[in-house]
């Protein structure tokens, strides 16, 4: 975040002196927000309209106009995004662009609540504790409170700290986090609203903030005291902030305190692709912008320079079904494309075959594999099409999620069917021995050598002789095992008698255990596509040529893989073509979404936002008649957010697989 000495006497020159075509290279609307200086304004940017091109140009076009650079405030959510603005902004004007303030939310309040640290009882500064930090402090302080042991287990650290992060970013209680999040823990919700205000006193002890204090403490800062919110706010007279749709309740309160005075605020984003919630982000700061600035100028980026009109004209259609929004209409000007295809498959692996043969057909066409990109709701929605892509040798990476063989919960399960086939797995029997409690690596290595030397395989636990510490569980784990017969049982037969057993410890070792359940019961049904356990594991034994990263995308351009994400890691970005799988619903929105009217709006744009990821071919797909074990229904329907649309914007689809191969009907 950078200052400036401002000259307060400067004012906009009254003659036109700007030397950047402006109504040359900006489309109509483009041109008006940039030249709307004065006064509160709503950009609503659709998706591929040029929101940073918009942005860029205010920029220059403020300073330009005779604005000191560090009278203007740019907030962005990423130091590269607004580095980015800056850096062409100084590349289109000149070098008075460096000078214009930038940077993130968090990085403004560290700069501002250095200055002011002495007013917020920092005497002596204070220290910024990043994520470890905070997991530490809290698990210091949850070992001071010598908690009942006995009253049930307390969420690790690392989950304590996402609960009271998403207490403070939500602006509700740590009860209502939970309840929501995690059901399971409610027993213990009053002893976290103690650990909250313990921790919350332990940092003020030792000068600590962490990030979500920053904002909290700037917030209050600008509210508590007049005269340093009027000195910032004459400081920085122009205010711009980028993405108002990801922004929380606290960020939205600095934004109206800082430009609450001149009122020179314009803030841009797209109510369509709020999609945040579960970070914090509040939908309802960009729907009530103009209620809380009076007299908004509200402009809308229609014109899309991404996608094909037949793409556009179903991501019209889709957003047109929610309940809330800015109305808005995209269109293009690039000339041609084909209506987007709605595939539907038989089963799962019917849907991953059709994905990769088109993938297939689209690179003997000539589009590189780094140009299509397989979009999700979920990250377990791609195990199956994980397999397929391996047996292909299509080369990929994947976002957002784990890959099938890195979750912790999933190696456990194929842990236990490892040992089925090949009891000198020693690594295998390890790994499963270690789950049962008072079983630690010593214990383990001596079960593992009793079984081996036996000769006898998985039979020889009714040899072992267990120690009392570890009795009871030792003989509930041999009971599970001696059952399983693969020359009796099924597959997924086999599957279902593991997971069942392994339930209690998968509740013991993960906070968030009802979601990795889920993912077991996918599994359970990939299974069912088996007809051995050895063809079954050696298909997952096929290592993924790239390693996970869990969150944003962290994907090149010269990335020579396919792209595996989910949608929540892939906004932003953009690929020649675009496959939606899973669009089933009960999945896709999935069925606890559809609980909340809030919720399932949120779900719808998400498609929205998967859908615009699309520059010329976008294909949506979904297995019909796939049973849902949780609520044993069957799900069978196309997502409720693309069923009913027209066969001239959605053209349909229907995929069989006869054994000898796929059959696609039109």
């Amino acid at each position: 975040m950078k200052h400036s000495v401002i000259d307060q006497t400067a004012s906009p020159p009254e003659q036109d002196i700007f030397t950047i075509p402006y109504e040359q290279v900006l489309n109509p609307s483009q041109l008006e927000a940039v030249t709307t200086l004065d006064g509160p304004v709503l950009v609503i940017a659709g998706a591929g309209s040029g929101k940073t091109r918009t942005l860029t140009y205010r920029v220059a076009r403020l300073v330009e106009s005779g604005i000191p650079p560090g009278a203007i405030l740019l907030l962005t959510f990423t130091r590269k995004a607004a580095q980015e603005m800056l850096r062409r902004a100084t590349e289109l004007l000149d070098y008075r662009c460096e000078k214009v303030a930038g940077g993130t939310f968090h990085s403004f309040a560290n700069v501002t609540l250095r200055r002011f640290s002495a007013v917020m009882g920092f005497d002596r500064g204070f220290t910024i504790m990043d994520r470890a930090d905070m997991e530490d402090a809290i698990a210091f302080v949850a070992r001071g409170m010598h908690l009942d042991k006995g009253a049930g287990r307390l969420p690790r650290k690392r989950t304590l700290a996402t609960i009271l992060s998403k207490a403070v970013n939500k602006g509700v209680g740590v009860e209502e986090v939970v309840s929501v999040d995690y059901p399971n823990f409610m027993f213990a919700a009053q002893t976290l609203v103690r650990l909250q205000r313990i921790y919350q006193a332990y940092k003020k002890e030792h000068a600590l903030v962490d990030y979500d204090d920053l904002l909290v403490i700037l917030r209050d800062l600008l509210r508590d005291h007049e005269g340093i919110r009027q000195r910032l706010s004459e400081h920085y007279r122009y205010v711009m902030v980028d993405e108002y749709q990801d922004t929380n309740k606290i960020q939205a309160d600095i934004v109206r305190l800082l430009a609450g005075r001149h009122r020179n605020v314009m803030v841009v984003g797209d109510d369509s692709q709020c999609i945040y919630a579960f970070r914090g982000a509040r939908f309802a700061n960009i729907m009530a912008f103009p209620q809380i600035f009076p007299g908004t100028k509200v402009i809308k980026l229609e014109e899309n320079y991404r996608s094909t009109q037949p793409i556009l004209d179903l991501t019209n259609a889709i957003i047109g079904r929610a309940s809330r929004r800015y109305t808005k209409v995209l269109f293009t000007r690039k000339p041609g494309g084909t209506p987007p295809v709605l595939a539907v498959a038989e089963d799962e692996r019917t849907q991953s075959r059709f994905v990769v043969r088109r993938i297939q057909e689209l690179q003997t066409a000539g589009v590189p594999l780094g140009d299509i990109a397989v979009l999700f709701r979920s990250g377990f929605h791609s195990f199956d099409l994980e397999i397929e892509l391996n047996r292909a040798n299509i080369a990929f990476v994947k976002v957002g999620g784990f890959k099938f063989m890195e979750t912790a919960h999933i190696k456990d399960l194929l842990a236990h069917m490892k040992v089925l086939i090949n009891p000198e797995d020693a690594l295998s029997w390890h790994r499963i021995l270690l789950l049962l409690e008072s079983v630690g690596p010593k214990a383990a290595d001596e079960i593992f050598r009793q079984i081996v030397n036996t000769g006898n395989g998985v039979a020889a636990l009714a040899t072992v002789e267990p120690k009392p510490r570890y009795r009871k569980a030792f003989e509930r784990f041999k009971a599970t095992m001696l059952d399983l017969d693969p020359d009796r049982l099924s597959v997924a037969e086999t599957g279902a008698r593991i997971v069942h057993y392994y339930q209690p410890i998968l509740e013991r070792r993960f906070d968030n255990h009802p979601k990795r359940s889920r993912d077991l019961e996918h599994v359970l049904s990939i299974m069912a596509g088996y007809d051995t356990l050895d063809r079954f594991l050696a298909d997952m034994a096929l290592e993924p040529p790239t390693a996970s990263v869990d969150g944003n995308l962290a994907v090149g351009k010269d990335h020579a893989g396919l792209v595996l994400s989910t949608i929540h890691s892939a906004k932003g970005l953009e690929w020649h073509t675009v496959f939606i799988i899973w669009a089933l619903d009960g999945r896709f929105p999935s069925i606890y979404a559809t609980r909340s009217e809030q919720d399932l709006e949120e779900e719808l744009r998400l498609m929205y936002v998967a859908a615009t990821r699309a520059q010329e071919n976008l294909y949506i797909s979904y297995p019909a008649n796939i049973y849902d074990r949780t609520t044993a229904t069957l799900l069978y329907r196309p997502s409720r957010f693309i069923d009913g649309i027209g066969e001239h914007i959605l053209e349909p689809c229907v995929l069989t697989h006869d054994g000898d191969g796929l059959d696609m009907g039109w």
